[in-house]
């Protein structure tokens, strides 16, 4: 129940696009946890705001946080390597 709720966690649920510009990965749960609790809001008002409820706690904001966090520090890992493979890959093929 909480990995569901986590990215439900300070969420503006009505922003439906996905930001391209982040670097956590948490971008996608957060456009799929949108469309959940619109889908849910529709049938159970009660139970959305349940679930918006939940998603605010405490414990959800911190495991949230962390993932967002530790995400983002390897997507920035990610992009350097991807960096570095690139300068190597050029300055092999300028010795050819």
């Amino acid at each position: 129940m909480t990995i569901s709720v986590i990215p439900l966690c300070g969420r503006k649920v009505h922003s439906k696009y996905i930001d391209r510009d982040r670097r956590d990965l948490m971008v996608i749960p957060d456009a799929a946890a949108a469309y959940v609790y619109e889908a849910v809001n529709k049938i159970s008002p009660r139970f959305a705001q349940f679930l918006l409820d939940v998603s605010q706690t405490t414990p959800v904001s911190v495991t949230r946080n962390f993932l967002i966090r530790e995400t983002t520090k390897l997507t920035i890992l990610a992009e350097q390597l991807v960096e570095k493979i690139k300068s190597i890959w050029t300055k092999v093929r300028g010795y050819y």
